[in-house]
């Protein structure tokens, strides 16, 4: 298991990203994909790496809900 800080950001189709709800945690998961599975709501959509090796994951509903985790060691 390996320690993350997890900012996560809940986007909704009438708020978009401006209105997201956004909070902070840290969890220990095997994998930030693995945390995502277990956890979220929706299903991965899109999975990507920064530069400074961060983990962006993106789940969504299809119909204009998103939840955005961003993973850092």
């Amino acid at each position: 298991m390996k320690d993350y800080e997890v900012f996560v950001e809940d986007i909704n189709p009438c708020g978009g990203a401006r209105h997201a709800k956004k909070k902070l945690i840290e969890v220990q998961a095997e994998s930030p994909e693995a945390y995502v599975k277990e956890n979220g709501n929706f299903p991965i959509m899109e999975t990507t790496e920064t530069e400074d090796g961060s983990v962006i994951i993106t789940t969504g509903d299809g119909s204009g809900n998103f939840v955005k985790y961003t993973f850092t060691e």
